[in-house]
């Protein structure tokens, strides 16, 4: 019997990385998905509790850079099918850049562009030589299409998180399949109630956009539809 493909999630305790975790249980994956420590998910442990054991919750906080070592060790022997980093934060989204102040653009930078990149670093020879990494990007952080006048920093923040994944892919990816992926506008915490896709129809997107992409190599920026987008 061929065994189930396994899926790390970062960011796995609401929203996307939540209902992502739902997604690829439901599929017959086994999961191993993260929470903060300092804001454990009820609905996270509720689906690990009746998933008979094929989802595994883990404490990581992906800015706390002296436990990303520890959490490395205690994943040894794992090998994954796919790696997905969820983790992100956004700031006022109708402030101008030279409005922002320099503590607020660097926790914003700080976690949506070097903390993936760090966790990558760490966790993909956890990956198969033929795996998926993948990151939960926007469309925001293309630099060719226009702005919206919204998320100056935030979107400044996706870019380089853009910048980083296709620098890392070129350097060390070898054969697997990098993703910069798009979820839409979602009705999260983050993305609001006035957005327009619920988060089951987004992740339902992203997984079946990540099947398609896998084992194809390379580096691609494409949303929940597996429709590309400019860098």
């Amino acid at each position: 019997m061929t065994p189930s493909p396994t899926v790390l999630i970062l960011g796995a305790s609401r929203g996307l990385g939540l209902g992502l975790a739902r997604e690829y249980r439901a599929r017959g994956w086994r999961v191993i998905a993260t929470e903060r420590a300092a804001r454990p998910s009820l609905a996270l442990r509720d689906l690990a509790d009746a998933s008979g054991g094929s989802v595994r919750v883990e404490a990581f906080d992906a800015t706390d850079w002296a436990a990303l070592p520890g959490f490395a060790r205690r994943l040894e022997g794992t090998e994954l099918d796919l790696l997905i980093v969820n983790a992100g934060v956004a700031d006022d989204p109708t402030q101008a850049v030279g409005a922002v102040a320099p503590e607020e653009f660097q926790r914003v930078m700080t976690t949506n562009a070097l903390a993936p990149l760090k966790a990558i670093e760490a966790l993909a020879p956890l990956v198969k030589p033929e795996g998926t990494v993948a990151a939960m990007s926007s469309a925001l952080g293309s630099v060719e299409l226009p702005p919206n006048g919204n998320f100056e920093v935030y979107g400044a923040s996706k870019a380089a998180l853009n910048k980083l994944l296709k620098a890392w892919a070129a350097r060390a990816a070898g054969r697997r399949t990098v993703l910069a992926l798009m979820p839409g506008w979602v009705r999260t915490e983050m993305g609001g109630s006035q957005a327009p896709l619920d988060v089951e129809t987004s992740v339902r997107g992203l997984a079946d956009t990540i099947a398609a992409r896998a084992g194809s190599g390379g580096v691609a920026f494409v949303d929940y539809r597996n429709a590309p987008i400019p860098w």
